[in-house]
């Protein structure tokens, strides 16, 4: 996941450089140990950025530079570089492809480029070229107009540069990532605001493989967003197909619509602690019923529990066991709203199941959301929510 983790406590270790750090600082971060499954852990855009930062400035003395050896949060770690050349005796231009690893992340094999050219103030400036994004709204690391590149990134790219940098000179560094404009869409990006590229990410430098830790980072920007925006009125949803039903049924900001993907409970838990006025959680049956039983991290491979949660509310709304039967045997939620339809008990067990969602938010979260749980073509299911639909259903 394109993000850092901070715990490499292993047992089985391999040193991923055998070079002491660069320069003769005697303070030096000791070299970054990882796992021998090194296809769990890769390295972030932040130390891709710092190595062809590094590569590009270290080019600038001539030669080609093949590899580099970056200070990071937690140690020395030695990047591969694509290619490198010096431009002029002022510039030079280097590209480190962000090598991969064993996860769904679309900065996978992502080229990554940095120009550095030599100025005469000790200053180091960070400027961010085509495919690196840029912040539009309030509420993220960074202000609203400034490049999308996070505070630790900026800060490795200074500490490295500084070793090797000519007395009394300063450097210009242009970050740029071709292809950050095409994947950006792939990524949370435009929901946070950050438009026409990606950002350049990472607080220790490192990225391991589905870090659920970067995922609630990830989720959570949604939350920072729009509290910055002034939204204490939010709507959280699952995914993709929960926001466009919140469009379609409620009179909602973009960014008062809230992503919560399987970590309810992390979501649930940072809505507890922001001081919202109305919260509403809205989204299909097959996610919302899970967390009538309980359940707050609803990856399938994780909790299922839907048939046994329909199948009880139908029985304490009165169903019987034939009706029962057919709901726990069925396959998918939607053929078990077929069935309730058929019984006429559709209504009276989704109230159910969201009087249930709502004192299992109250007890664990002290939160007591309105819930409208929904088929999956908008058809409202419940009718024990107070919030007002522009399509009135019940």
């Amino acid at each position: 996941m394109e993000e850092d983790h901070s715990n490499l406590k292993d047992q089985n270790l391999f040193k991923a450089n055998s070079k002491p750090g660069r320069g003769n600082h005697e303070s030096s971060p000791p070299s970054v140990s990882l796992p021998v499954d090194s296809d769990n852990y890769g390295i972030t855009t932040g130390s891709a950025a710092t190595a062809a930062a590094l590569a590009a400035l270290l080019s600038i003395k001539g030669g080609n530079v093949s590899s580099v050896n970056i200070r990071t949060p937690l140690g020395c770690l030695d990047i591969s570089v694509e290619s490198s050349h010096k431009i002029n005796d002022r510039s030079g231009r280097a590209v480190v492809v962000k090598m991969p690893y064993h996860d769904p992340d679309v900065t996978i094999n992502l080229e990554v480029q940095a120009e550095v050219q030599l100025t005469g103030a000790p200053d180091i400036i960070i400027t961010g070229g085509d495919g690196v994004g840029r912040i539009t709204k309030p509420g993220l690391q960074l202000p609203v107009g400034e490049v999308a590149i996070n505070p630790v990134p900026r800060k490795m790219i200074q500490h490295n540069l500084e070793d090797v940098l000519p007395p009394g000179k300063g450097a210009h560094v242009t970050i740029t990532i071709p292809q950050g404009r095409e994947i950006a869409h792939r990524t949370m990006n435009p929901r946070l605001g950050i438009m026409d590229g990606i950002s350049i990410l990472g607080t220790t430098g490192i990225a391991r493989s589905m870090n659920s830790e970067s995922f609630q980072k990830a989720k959570k920007c949604q939350l920072d967003v729009a509290l910055a925006e002034g939204y204490r009125e939010l709507v959280f949803v699952p995914g993709n197909i929960g926001e466009k039903l919140a469009h379609k049924l409620l009179d909602v900001e973009d960014d008062q619509i809230i992503q919560m993907g399987n970590l309810v409970g992390y979501m649930l838990e940072e809505a507890r602690k922001s001081d919202l006025s109305r919260l509403v959680i809205l989204g299909h049956a097959g996610k919302l019923v899970k967390i009538a039983g309980g359940i707050f991290q609803t990856e399938h491979r994780l909790a299922d529990g839907r048939r046994e949660i329909i199948t009880t509310h139908t029985g304490l709304r009165g169903g019987n066991k034939k009706v029962m039967g057919e709901i726990y045997n069925s396959n998918t939620t939607e053929d078990m709203i077929k069935i309730l339809e058929r019984e006429g008990m559709v209504e009276m067990v989704f109230n159910s199941i969201a009087s249930s969602i709502q004192e299992r938010c109250q007890d664990r979260f002290n939160l007591k959301p309105d819930v409208i749980i929904l088929k999956m073509d908008g058809t409202v299911l419940n009718s024990n929510y107070r919030v007002e639909l522009l399509d009135h259903q019940s």
